[in-house]
């Protein structure tokens, strides 16, 4: 492919990938004012961002061994299809479970496209040149990732009802799909039997779904060491076995185990597994930290979230295009992940009062950790697979990244709510205000409408609570470092996903064939006559 045609087509691809982000990001900044609409409690708000990373878990393995199986064009676009209807049905919920269904449906096409979206980059430039496109297309997810509470802000702010926030994807999705049909042009896969592995998606998802609604709801609907959770950890230890015993035997996994020989995989697996609870696990709480802490509202609290995006942006785009000029990586995820380990300490920090400018310091430091590492992460594997298990490969990356931030909300989000909780009875306590009297129920509160004293109670209590997350989440974000530390770097590949493919083809028509067959044919020819 020519560069333009290559520019071409990475447009519609990075344009499946906005749509899929901005139609996710769209509501974060108003969240809190939607779950409080809803009257649901910091458990819903929780779920609302966990049904979506439990789905989106759960299908990007699936899409990705799919990619490997059948056209890939076809998937990224039914992916889109999926994403957008969903969210526009999440837009008539009249309830949070409603909500919580539509996300969870959502979810499944966003795992479409998070492993869609850098196999076909994968496809189409070399691992050598495609440092520089994964930074522009990290500079796409930036601009969406920032674009998309901004603009939810604003709509839930204006006349408009929060409502509208889900239907801002529609046209630019419906626009993606055009563009991919008109530009992304591949040749066809080898004909061959597909066969889907239901059994190990479904253990797979089974076990996933009990573990992450054990984490949720132990603490809070029953005890850590009560009968319930004994059904679902045995549950979930019981499914992912019988998972693991179907991965071993079936010829189509869903992830293939043997992968797991691969060192680089099996390193930036666990670096992503942490990437995932330090990043997903600590950035969806950041606009309750600026409305329920700072008393910001949802379009504010979307520009304040600009400046670690804007480190998500600068780090991926800079060093995308240096890592394709040397062909060196690994220094840039070492920095990378010491940047996201420090970032996480200094936002552990913070308080209800602290400086605006501080803290948006703090977030630079974070976002361009994330920038420099979660990409990279992607690259240095694709570099190591054969191109036949390119999207398998990838899709596993994904897959235990979005598992990580799965597991990080729910965990995350059961401290703040009962963290959360706590300070504001302690604090209303020490006013003499029964803490029934706001409920008393996890409820999320509305700041407009409590009176100055008890306001001050919730903010500083949110405050300190979401602080309290960040602490949490820094030693995870040690172990990607480590993990890092130990990655070899291997020279990058000059040759796309493409090319590589159709060389092996070409080698296979051109190929000798053996002597006894050539015997055993001309030995049926001659009984034929």
């Amino acid at each position: 492919m020519t560069h333009r045609e290559v520019l071409e087509a990475l447009s519609g691809i990075l344009l499946g990938m906005f749509v899929s982000i901005l139609a996710t990001s769209v509501v974060s900044s108003s969240l809190p004012r939607i779950i409080t609409d809803l009257g649901g409690k910091q458990s819903a708000f929780t779920w609302v961002v966990t049904a979506t990373l439990l789905t989106t878990t759960i299908s990007t393995p699936i899409w990705g061994k799919l990619s490997d199986l059948v056209n890939r064009k076809l998937l990224i676009q039914l992916a889109l299809t999926i994403t957008v209807v969903s969210s526009a049905l999440a837009g008539l919920s009249h309830n949070t479970e409603m909500l919580i269904g539509m996300r969870a449906l959502q979810g499944i096409g966003a795992g479409g496209l998070t492993a869609l979206g850098t196999v076909l980059i994968a496809d189409i430039i070399s691992p050598r040149e495609r440092g520089r496109y994964m930074g522009i297309m990290g500079g796409v997810m930036g601009l969406s990732m920032v674009g998309g509470p901004l603009l939810g802000g604003v709509i839930t702010d204006s006349s408009l009802t929060w409502r509208a926030n889900f239907f801002v994807g529609v046209p630019f999705a419906i626009f993606a799909i055009v563009v991919l049909q008109r530009t992304l042009h591949l040749p066809p896969l080898k004909s061959r039997v597909v066969r889907i592995d239901y059994w190990g998606a479904t253990f797979l998802s089974i076990g996933i779904a009990l573990l992450l609604l054990w984490i949720t709801f132990a603490g809070d609907s029953f005890a850590w060491g009560s009968w319930q959770t004994a059904a679902m950890v045995g549950g979930a230890v019981v499914a992912l076995a019988i998972a693991l015993w179907v991965e071993s035997r079936v010829d189509e996994p869903i992830i293939p185990l043997h992968l797991f020989r691969n060192r680089t995989l099996v390193l930036s697996v666990v670096a992503s597994i942490a990437v995932g609870i330090a990043m997903f696990g600590t950035s969806v709480f950041l606009s309750q930290y600026m409305q329920l802490a700072r008393g910001k509202t949802p379009t504010q609290s979307g520009l304040m979230t600009i400046p670690m995006i804007a480190g998500v942006f600068v780090a991926s785009t800079v060093t995308g295009q240096i890592i394709s000029r040397t062909g060196r990586y690994k220094r840039f995820m070492i920095a990378g992940a010491t940047l996201l380990t420090v970032g996480l300490a200094l936002m552990g920090t913070i308080h209800y009062d602290t400086s605006f400018w501080l803290v948006s310091l703090y977030m630079v430091v974070l976002g361009t950790g994330v920038g420099m590492l979660m990409q990279n992460l992607v690259l240095a594997v694709q570099n190591t697979l054969h191109v036949s298990e390119v999207g398998s490969g990838t899709a596993t990356v994904a897959f235990f990244r979005t598992l990580g931030g799965a597991i990080g909300v729910s965990v995350l989000g059961a401290i703040l709510s009962t963290r959360s909780t706590d300070l504001i009875a302690s604090g209303l306590a020490k006013l003499g205000i029964d803490p029934s009297a706001m409920g008393g129920d996890g409820t999320l509160p509305d700041l407009s409408t409590l009176p100055g004293p008890i306001r001050l109670v919730v903010e500083q209590s949110f405050g300190d609570s979401i602080a309290d997350l960040f602490l949490v989440a820094t030693p995870v974000a040690l172990v990607s470092l480590l993990a890092v530390l130990f990655l070899k770097e291997i020279p990058l590949g000059r040759r796309s996903g493409v090319e590589q493919r159709l060389e092996e083809d070409a080698t296979a028509a051109v190929a000798p064939v053996p002597e006894e067959l050539v015997t055993a044919s001309s030995e049926e020819r001659t009984s034929t006559r």
